[in-house]
């Protein structure tokens, strides 16, 4: 069934919402927002929140409403890039990927462990996201508007959105955004909201590196929302709303660290095996132990320079050692 969902925000975002039915008033929408998950329309529950503003002045949503709408086990889409209205979607069947099932194909491995990518955390939000939204041959409109562009902008502000960016250097060196995804957390929850590939397997590598970050910090669940073919091939499955509300309840509390820190964790153990290697060679021992001091002062930039192209590629050993050891 399909509702319309109004609500008046408070005064400067002052009064937090405490209960879900502050959300709002539900009445019922006669037209459902239009959906870019084939096949998926029988299985949603649509809420609308109508625009607040001027069209040319897309509101964002009010930081506490979208943490209410997520801990209630629902998020917001819009019809179109232009809509201003907000459609606050709950699928009767979520998708999650197991953060001990994460299915990797041989030749996905082998991608990884090549370190042809370098991985980030957090430090291209606004970019992942816009890049995210940007129109694609099989979805040629978007579900991420403008308003919704901001509204997640405003909460990655406040430490409850976070992107992972995948780079590659172009044939001058200079690094290049090729792939990436960003998504929500509030307690141990993670909940993946886009994700786009410039070149192959970028994406990819992003959700192998998110799953390895989430079980580094201590998260419990990975929601990714719809089921697709790409998520089912990686080890997604399908539940009812009632058993991922369920699981949401049982990841309350905090991590154990953040997901900047176990991307550190990361990092600095590839850089302790590069070393390791290179003292292993008898003659390379002091250079490994300057790469590895180079990396761990630039780490908090998420980028550093290791190598002629600018770029400290990602320990692909590390994250596959990880989710072999844990898996």
């Amino acid at each position: 069934m399909l509702y319309q969902l109004s609500y008046t925000p408070a005064a400067r975002q002052a009064a937090p919402l405490s209960k879900p039915t502050r959300l709002g008033n539900i009445r019922i929408c006669r037209h459902p927002p239009h959906n870019p998950f084939a096949g998926a329309a029988r299985r949603l529950a649509v809420f609308c929140l109508p625009a607040m503003h001027a069209p040319h002045i897309p509101p964002p949503i009010p930081i506490e409403t979208l943490l209410l709408a997520y801990r209630s086990g629902i998020f917001p889409m819009a019809d179109k890039r232009e809509d201003n209205d907000i459609f606050w979607v709950e699928p009767r069947e979520r998708a999650i990927l197991p953060l001990d099932g994460l299915h990797l194909s041989k030749s996905l491995r082998k991608v990884i462990r090549s370190d042809r990518f370098a991985i980030t955390v957090n430090q291209a939000f606004e970019p992942v996201i816009r890049a995210c939204a940007e129109p694609r041959p099989d979805h040629p409109e978007t579900w991420i508007s403008e308003r919704i562009v901001q509204s997640y902008i405003g909460l990655h502000r406040v430490g409850h959105a976070h992107s992972l960016e995948c780079w590659l250097a172009d044939e001058t060196g200079e690094r290049q955004l090729v792939g990436g995804l960003y998504g929500v957390s509030f307690d141990r929850v993670f909940c993946g909201e886009s994700m786009f590939s410039r070149t192959d397997n970028a994406s990819k590598v992003s959700l192998a590196w998110l799953v390895a970050i989430l079980r580094q910090a201590g998260y419990a669940l990975l929601d990714c929302q719809f089921m697709t073919d790409h998520l089912r091939s990686m080890g997604a499955v399908e539940i009812p709303q009632a058993a991922y509300q369920q699981r949401v309840h049982a990841a309350r509390g905090a991590p154990r660290t953040s997901l900047g820190t176990a991307w550190r964790c990361f990092m600095q153990a590839g850089t302790a095996d590069q070393a390791g290697s290179a003292a292993g060679s008898g003659a390379g021992a002091a250079a490994g132990a300057g790469s590895g001091a180079a990396v761990g002062a630039a780490a908090g930039e998420g980028l550093a320079a290791g190598r002629g192209d600018g770029l400290v590629l990602s320990p692909g050993k590390a994250i596959l050692q990880s989710l072999t050891q844990t898996s």
